[in-house]
């Protein structure tokens, strides 16, 4: 375990004056210790992750899983002040472009981050933010050459991120979010209710005319590992519809959303529950539509979904999907339901919320120095690209060329990847 003092040593304490008691702490205040097992700061980062403000992409359970999956080099970073760890930011090292890029453990996979913040530590000022930089400039340069803290929302749940005055670039990608309220209808005012609601009638009575279905949410753990693969199954040969490459072929994804299956959920909360339409009748057991929500407080993330058309798809079997989630989670008193990263045209459909998301990149070493403009210039094209609707629709075109059935798949279900 290592230990950096976050000031420079030419920065003075602060005064105190005598008779005054000020709860908060300040970032000079802070030792950054380092660690590279997730155990040994367990109680900490448990009593940190149950703070509304902080993202479950940075809570233990998914920085295990996902550390279980990938047995990749990690940096668990604390800010400590007289043995108390005030916060937590869990990285770890890849390999990119012959450099060493420090990042958030689950990166492309995760919808929102925030590290882990305790709610007593002020907001650094300019000097403390310099100092900051230069203490994690210290402490990692052995270790990596860049550190990337992205998909970061500088206003969060009402607060803003403490490191919002590091953000380097807009990222390329915004989230969507539906606020819910415990009366489904009221929920559904905020969007077009009338029709919303004689949409839903036309699909449940096209998949009643076969037989019905059921809003199927495995319990028992080999349903829901059985579950999982139907979704990599029909998530890949979605994504090879769209001619676009399958993120869950790649090494170690399909291992951490397994390992997050294995999680008990605490009451509401759970990193991982799959959801899906299974039909009735002459097609008993057919699965239409899968989707897996992630929820911590009152806080739904829909991580990911796919759909099987195969069988009645003039029901729109996604869309029901995410209408019965929606009105279950407005039943358990959730007050978000948030869409992730990404933007399709049924996200915008459901969503009156769209949170603008910003990276920041950190140089370590001169090898940082130079990469963080050219991933900055990388993040700028792609941005380009998709605020340009005749520049993306070029490019999905091109990526689309190899497989002729592309066109016809509406774009409303296709979900490919955020990149």
């Amino acid at each position: 375990m290592q230990q950096r003092k976050i000031q420079n040593e030419e920065q003075t304490e602060e005064e105190s004056f005598p008779g005054t008691s000020d709860p908060t702490i300040r970032f000079s205040d802070l030792t950054l210790v380092l660690s590279n097992d997730l155990r040994s700061v367990e109680a900490e980062w448990r009593r940190l992750e149950s703070l509304a403000k902080n993202s479950l992409h940075q809570g233990f359970e998914w920085c295990f899983a996902w550390a279980q999956a990938h047995q990749s080099e990690l940096v668990i970073v604390q800010g400590v002040v007289d043995g108390r760890t005030l916060f937590i930011l869990p990285l770890e090292i890849i390999p990119e472009r012959r450099a060493r890029i420090a990042r958030l453990l689950g990166h492309r996979f995760n919808n929102v981050n925030t590290g882990l913040f305790d709610a007593e530590l002020a907001a650094p000022d300019a000097e403390e933010l310099q100092n900051f930089a230069y203490g994690l400039r210290h402490a990692l340069s052995d270790k990596a050459d860049l550190v990337v803290l992205d998909n970061i929302p500088l206003v969060w749940r009402g607060m803003r991120h403490p490191l919002a005055a590091l953000a380097s670039i807009e990222n390329q990608n915004h989230s969507f979010q539906l606020p819910l309220f415990p009366n489904f209808e009221a929920t559904l005012a905020q969007l077009n209710a009338k029709s919303r609601r004689k949409k839903f009638r036309s699909q449940s009575r096209k998949i009643e005319a076969i037989g019905g279905y059921d809003h199927f949410t495995p319990t028992d753990p080999a349903e829901k590992h059985a579950l999982l693969e139907i979704f990599f199954r029909q998530k890949g040969e979605r994504l090879r519809l769209f001619g676009l490459p399958d993120v869950f072929q790649l090494p170690g994804i399909q291992d951490f959303f397994h390992h997050l299956m294995d999680v008990p959920a605490k009451g509401t909360d759970t990193p991982l529950t799959l959801h899906a339409i299974r039909l009735r009748g002459e097609h008993d057991g057919h699965i239409a539509a899968i989707a897996g929500l992630s929820r911590k407080g009152d806080h739904v993330i829909c991580q990911f979904s796919s759909i099987d058309e195969t069988i009645c798809p003039e029901a729109s079997p996604g869309e029901l999907l995410f209408w019965l989630m929606i009105e279950q989670s407005c039943r358990e008193d959730a007050s978000v339901f948030d869409f992730g990263v990404g933007d399709q045209p049924y996200k915008r459909n459901w969503c009156t919320q769209e949170t603008v998301q910003y990276d920041m990149l950190l140089p370590l070493t001169w090898k940082g120095s130079v990469m963080r403009p050219f991933l900055i210039g990388v993040t700028r094209a792609k941005a380009a690209v998709k605020r340009n609707p005749h520049l993306y629709a070029m490019v999905q075109r091109w990526r689309s060329r190899r497989c002729p059935k592309a066109s016809e798949a509406p774009a409303s279900d296709a979900e490919p990847p955020a990149e």
